[in-house]
């Protein structure tokens, strides 16, 4: 008996030197993928913000949404309808050491039209209002900042009415309408053209590019 005991004192600092070389190593993917950040703006059709996003180095994914009211899981229809409270909004995952939340947020500017409450471009009612949504104090301080520089360096005569508050809960949309820009180009295409958004956007921040 007293053999068995002093094999297994042997055996087990082995053993665990062992299991700890072999160890999951997913570990370090998961602190990475958690080290990713949201940032929530909304902008009007929400087909329309997600695509400016996408293009942007250090996004790691952007969702359709609905923000800021106070129905639990709204649909389109209920959002649509303006009775809901919520805005279309969309959720920006992001990688902070790729990109920084100030470059978002100047991304947001220029496809916005930050002078009309309640409206963007043709679409009417508060469920297409623009709003940054923080997810922090920094994120808070920087929305803030921005706004004011906007405000100051403006080339239009309206004021800024641009909504910075804190983000509520956020749905998800429906499926066909996230990445609606790849899946029906033709139909984005014209509802933008026929929308007036891009014309808008020039006169409010001149050519882009």
């Amino acid at each position: 008996m007293r053999k068995y005991y002093t094999s297994l004192a042997l055996w087990l600092p082995a053993a665990l030197i062992f299991i700890n070389t072999h160890a999951d190593t997913s570990s370090p993917k998961n602190t990475e993928q958690n080290s990713y950040a949201i940032a929530t703006f909304a902008g009007g059709c929400f087909w329309c913000m997600e695509h400016p996003y996408d293009e942007l180095d250090g996004v790691i994914s952007t969702t359709s949404g609905y923000t800021g009211g106070s129905t639990k899981n709204p649909t389109y229809k209920q959002v649509s309808s303006g009775t809901t409270g919520h805005t279309e909004a969309v959720q920006v995952e992001y990688d902070p050491t790729k990109i920084s939340y100030q470059k978002l947020l100047e991304v947001f500017w220029r496809n916005i039209d930050p002078t009309t409450p309640d409206r963007q471009f043709c679409d009417r009612g508060s469920q297409y209002r623009a709003g940054i949504f923080y997810h922090d104090a920094e994120q808070e301080r920087l929305a803030e900042e921005s706004k004011k520089h906007v405000e100051a360096t403006k080339s239009f005569p309206e004021p800024v009415v641009t909504e910075v508050t804190q983000a509520p809960e956020f749905y998800p949309a429906e499926k066909y309408h996230q990445d609606y820009y790849l899946k029906n180009p033709l139909r984005y295409k014209l509802y933008r053209h026929g929308c007036g958004r891009d014309r808008r956007l020039e006169q409010l921040w001149g050519k882009s590019g």
